[in-house]
């Protein structure tokens, strides 16, 4: 939502690093690259440097590493660790694709001395590519615009899994010369194309997998998307069958500061101050997104037995669409008790917001009013960093709403560490696609669900100089909303929890060897209807150092992930939503394991990778074929080699 601050403490695998500034430039030689280039999100006063570590390669790749996906990049994914929604107001919910997208909340605003350009380029087994362009630079010292630009295009290892997704990007920040006006303007579009095949014919009963003949894997039948032919060619963007979801926002918000002038006099000139002590803000924000299913060779056996929905003929087209568009007006203001302390301040405001939709039943329009404010204070002495903000809709469709945030972290000196408490609560409305009027509501039965109460506490402990992190997270969930089926809904009363504990360390085992674990444990408290893997461990150990070589940094090794069995969700294509099931263990031989090189040479970052060695077996022969599922017949492929460049130089 346009007033919600990044949710920097609801996540289990977060990165290491106390203060969320896990950046390895900052403290960089800027004559190293002969710039000063820093960012800051839009809902935030700190600034921030650019990451050149190249140890982890989940902070290069869109999927996290708690996350699995769907065979290939850009396909579903979901979160392995229980992940209940914590934000309150209007959602139209479609989230499969969400870690592909860019969203307000991830919107760098750069300040740089000279113009900054990144050029990066992935390219993996079967073609797979990701390319991503990002050119930033200050027009004035005050006014500073940037332009991103990322594909994602993978024709898949099986059939009707071919990827299309294009994000672009373009930013303007301007400050008026007096220090008083500030400008944002953000233009954001993300399209996502992702082919659906409802899984390869049943793993289970026929063990497709073992089968000589589909040593190939793009042979193997699947229950949806026809027998469309294998093509590398990523300017054939047509999705047969698939879901193409079309997100725009465009952002307007303006500053006027109130407050004391002042300067500094050097031996050559005057540089100004302005310390704010009051700031009116407006912002002006639209959103469209069109979500569609779409299989132009649909199956009527298919769709018959799945979601009980009957074609006119053997094979039809099918096509769920739905359109939302969303005007959002905010006025805010903000006080600062410190003048000299902009990481301190009150804000509160009030937002209207007007939604328009079109659905398969016709045109429907919703009004939504709420408040919001907000408390931070990150002191000076770096010791305290106090956040609590929160939303209460008034009025409208979403009327009763609320979110609350609240966290609270402490430093307590270099040999003892840090600790950070945290509280979450939200009431929220369960998603449009659990309402009867959505296009895609497909249940028979007509529901009226209640809002969902979720809430979240946090404890985590961090010891840099050990290296070392604990983090505790208790839900406790009422009225959870979900899927029973490809199409069933459902709405668990009664209350229940959830507590996962996660422990990241990095070992010592050699002067230049190192061995990151991170381990995160999981528990279900209760009857709801959630399947959770008790266990999730991630683990890279391998050589971090120069070889000698003064301006060589390279991390080399072998990642190892595993998940034990248990009932992993199922995935529904016309919903593009995984849901609950209890009758099939998702039981894996290996755990996923990859072997890595990374180095970066000044701004020059390359990846190498090799990724399921798990797979290599004899049967019938050598080849990577052992194939390891995340979902019911939903195999990951064999073996991936990736090769990526990253480089970033100045202009």
């Amino acid at each position: 939502m346009l007033n919600r601050v990044r949710n920097r403490f609801s996540q289990v695998g977060s990165s290491m690093g106390s203060t969320g500034q896990t950046d390895s430039l900052r403290h960089r030689d800027y004559s190293e690259d002969s710039t000063n280039i820093s960012f800051r999100y839009l809902d935030t006063a700190r600034t921030y440097m650019l990451d050149s570590s190249v140890n982890d390669f989940t902070r290069r790749y869109p999927v996290p590493a708690t996350h699995i996906y769907l065979g290939n990049t850009g396909n579903a994914t979901r979160s392995l660790l229980f992940s209940p929604e914590l934000r309150s107001g209007f959602d139209p919910g479609f989230h499969a694709f969400d870690v592909y997208k860019w969203n307000m909340s991830k919107v760098r605003f750069f300040n740089t001395t000279k113009p900054y350009s990144e050029i990066n380029y992935l390219l993996g087994s079967r073609v797979e590519q990701l390319i991503e362009l990002l050119h930033t630079q200050n027009i004035k010292p005050n006014w500073n615009l940037s332009f991103n630009y990322r594909l994602i295009n993978g024709p898949g290892f099986f059939k009707s899994q071919k990827t299309n997704h294009n994000n672009y990007l373009f930013t303007s920040k301007y400050q008026s010369k007096n220090l008083r006006y500030n400008n944002y303007m953000v233009l954001l579009g993300n399209k996502m194309q992702s082919s659906e095949n409802g899984g390869i014919l049943d793993t289970a009963t026929v063990k497709i997998l073992d089968n000589p003949v589909y040593k190939d894997r793009f042979n193997i039948p699947t229950y949806i998307g026809g027998d469309e032919a294998f093509s590398s060619n990523f300017f054939s963007t047509k999705i047969n069958t698939g879901n193409s979801y079309n997100e725009f926002s465009a952002l307007l918000r303006q500053q006027y500061d109130l407050g004391k002038k002042d300067s500094v006099v050097t031996d050559s000139t005057v540089v100004p101050l302005f310390y704010p002590r009051l700031r009116f803000e407006h912002t002006l924000r639209y959103d469209l997104g069109k979500y569609e299913f779409r299989d132009n060779v649909g199956d009527s056996i298919y769709y018959k037995d799945r979601y009980d929905t009957t074609l006119r003929k053997p094979t039809d087209t099918l096509v769920f669409r739905e359109e939302w568009r969303m005007l959002t007006n905010d006025f805010s203001i903000y006080q600062y008790p410190d003048a000299k302390n902009l990481l301190q301040f009150i804000r509160i405001g009030l937002t209207i917001q007007t939604i328009s939709g079109k659905l398969s039943s016709g045109k429907t329009s919703f009004f939504n009013s709420f408040g919001h404010a907000e408390y931070r204070n990150r002191t000076r002495n770096q010791l305290w960093n106090i956040e609590a903000y929160g939303n209460l809709y008034f009025t409208g469709f979403n009327a009763g709403d609320f979110d609350v945030h609240i966290a609270l972290e402490r430093s307590l000196g270099k040999k003892i560490g840090s600790l950070r408490l945290g509280f979450e609560n939200a009431n929220r409305t369960p998603s449009f696609i659990f309402d009867s009027r959505s296009s895609f509501y497909l249940d028979n039965a007509i529901q009226s669900f209640k809002k969902e109460n979720n809430t979240h506490l946090l404890i985590s402990y961090h010891l840099p100089s050990f290296r070392f992190r604990v983090t505790g997270h208790y839900y406790l969930i009422t009225n959870y909303t979900y899927l029973t089926s490809f199409y069933k809904l459902k709405q668990e009363s009664s209350l229940f929890n959830v507590l996962q504990v996660a422990v990241e360390k990095t070992i010592k085992l050699g002067k230049r060897w190192n061995w990151h674990a991170e381990v995160y444990f999981q528990q279900r408290i209760g009857e709801a209807e959630v399947n959770l893997p008790a266990i999730y461990t991630r683990n890279r150990i391998g050589y971090e150092g120069n070889l000698g070589f003064r301006n060589l940094n390279i991390a080399m090794g072998a990642e190892i992930r595993y998940r034990p069995p248990y009932k992993a969700d199922n995935y529904s294509p016309v919903l593009g939503r995984f849901f609950y099931q209890n009758d099939k263990t998702i039981s894996n031989p290996l755990p996923d394991i990859s072997a890595y090189v990374h180095f970066r040479i000044r701004p020059f970052k390359a990846f190498v990778r090799a990724e399921n060695l798990n797979t290599a077996r004899g049967l019938n022969g050598f080849g990577f074929t052992n194939n390891n599922l995340v979902a019911t017949d939903y195999p990951l492929p064999g073996l991936q080699i990736r090769f990526g460049i990253f480089w970033g130089f100045v202009n």
